[in-house]
């Protein structure tokens, strides 16, 4: 479990209450979840199988950027203004998750600071993380003696 799964994330009580908004949703694999520039409504968070971020690159295939599993929240634009996603996402594997109205949750922050805070809290951890992995993936594949990480 990474520390930005939502077990590891989020104290139970905050967990609790995010999960009331939650929803069981089940795909197929080779679903798109969203589209990079389109509007973020939602995000997930995966109970089984696999999601992968990628990035669409003109006159050639999107680019996968990282690949989501157990307990990994799927998209993080919904946090901020113009809530517009950055990336593309598709299922690579049947996936079963919890879906979560982006709205909703927001209101509940903007009501409870507490609440607010910790998701606040966790998307940036999220995000740190997935900065650094693309920093590593990126020196792996570019730079001279790759990325040196043990």
């Amino acid at each position: 479990m990474t520390p930005t799964t939502l077990a590891a994330a989020l104290p139970a009580e905050h967990r609790e209450r995010l999960m009331q908004y939650g929803r069981e949703v089940s795909f197929d694999a080779g679903v798109r979840l969203f589209e990079e520039g389109r509007r973020a409504d939602r995000f997930w968070i995966i109970r089984t199988g696999t999601v992968a971020l990628d990035l669409h690159v003109p006159g050639r295939r999107a680019a996968v950027i990282e690949s989501l599993g157990h307990g990994e929240l799927v998209g993080w634009s919904w946090q901020f203004p113009p809530h517009v996603w950055h990336l593309g996402a598709e299922t690579t594997s049947p996936v079963r998750a919890w879906e979560f109205d982006a709205e909703a949750v927001r209101e509940l922050a903007a009501r409870d600071a507490e609440f607010g805070r910790a998701i606040a809290l966790w998307i940036g951890r999220v995000v740190s993380q997935r900065l650094h992995s693309t920093r590593i993936r990126l020196l792996d594949l570019y730079a001279p003696y790759g990325s040196g990480s043990r």
